[in-house]
């Protein structure tokens, strides 16, 4: 998973962890737009796959982040898929200017008519497509694309009841939130994905999870600490969010959240993550040796995800470039895994 970077800073990556034997990169929407990294990327390792984990949806037309990613998708051969995600009301509201309104059903809408431009960008069928929120149905050829024979997804994050159904409805695969617990992961996300799958007549299996992991590797206590710590005070920012409560609650941390957000309102952002106990980071994140990590991973995840990220991966490489190879002994055995 990368977030920010030049161009130059993104290919320099992406040949490294091809060189490493990596399988892809996942690239976040925070900062800085995906898609230029993901060019410059793609054209210095050809052999890496490629997905935006999330793309902003709503301030975009489906238009436009249809034809950005089939012109991807082109000049990668295929080694692009489409994630997306709602954001947060404030972010899509009061940084990005563009409506927030019933965020799962929007959703729905913006997928389907996405999906829409891509089978008119086939020229499989004109463009046509009436939605609750988008209505598109103009596509003269001049401004059609180039037409590919590559597959295309649509990814969409979903962490509540009602996106996750539907994910299981119109969408390809889930990006997963980073906190998750495999109880969370049985018990809530794939009842959804299945219930939303089941309404549309498609089969849960059919459907991707690519799922990020708080991976905190080291050969001794010592050396796992830094990853530790920041793992958990991440935890805790994601936890601070009063929908995301239940994750704490279903596995017995009632009030977490709560004292959560007493620090924050306190001012004590630096010391959120003296909340999160060994026992609850057992349950939202593995840490191991070195040599243990890979088939930690593959133990919980190898039935379930589709791909797993690396979620403080990049941080760690940058951080000590002696990392890369292990990283990239992991990245070989959970790929033959």
């Amino acid at each position: 998973m990368t977030g920010g970077s030049t161009w130059a800073g993104s290919a320099e990556l992406a040949k490294n962890l091809q060189d490493e034997g990596f399988a892809g990169m996942l690239y976040t929407e925070t900062s800085q737009v995906p898609w230029m990294q993901i060019a410059a990327a793609a054209m210095a390792a050809p052999d890496l796959y490629f997905t935006t984990g999330i793309a902003v949806a709503f301030p975009r037309s489906p238009m436009v982040s249809a034809a950005i990613a089939y012109e991807l998708a082109d000049n990668t051969e295929g080694r692009f898929r489409l994630g997306l995600g709602s954001q947060v009301k404030a972010h899509v509201v009061r940084r990005y200017g563009s409506e927030f309104d019933r965020p799962a059903a929007r959703m729905r809408d913006y997928v389907a008519a996405v999906k829409a431009c891509w089978r008119a960008f086939n020229r499989e069928e004109r463009l046509s497509h009436e939605g609750d929120f988008y209505n598109l149905s103009l596509l003269p050829p001049a401004w059609s694309p180039r037409s590919h024979d590559h597959q295309m997804k649509v990814d969409i994050s979903a962490v509540g009841p009602v996106m996750t159904r539907v994910a299981g409805e119109v969408a390809d695969g889930v990006h997963v939130h980073p906190l998750h617990s495999m109880h969370y992961i049985e018990k809530r996300l794939l009842p959804g994905v299945a219930e939303g799958a089941s309404k549309a007549g498609r089969s849960a299996e059919d459907i991707d999870l690519i799922i990020p992991v708080f991976a905190c590797p080291g050969d001794t206590p010592e050396e796992r600490a830094p990853y530790v710590e920041t793992t958990k005070q991440q935890i805790a920012f994601y936890g601070s969010t009063p929908n995301y409560a239940f994750q704490f609650d279903d596995l017995g941390f009632e009030g977490t959240t709560a004292r959560i957000r007493e620090k924050m309102k306190a001012g004590e952002l630096d010391t959120m993550g003296e909340l999160i106990t060994d026992e609850m980071l057992d349950h939202f994140a593995l840490s191991a040796p070195w040599d243990e990590m890979a088939d930690r991973l593959l133990e919980r995840y190898a039935s379930r995800a589709t791909r797993v990220v690396m979620y403080l991966g990049e941080q760690q490489i940058r951080n000590d470039p002696d990392q890369r190879s292990k990283w990239g002994e992991i990245a070989r055995a959970v790929r033959n895994g």
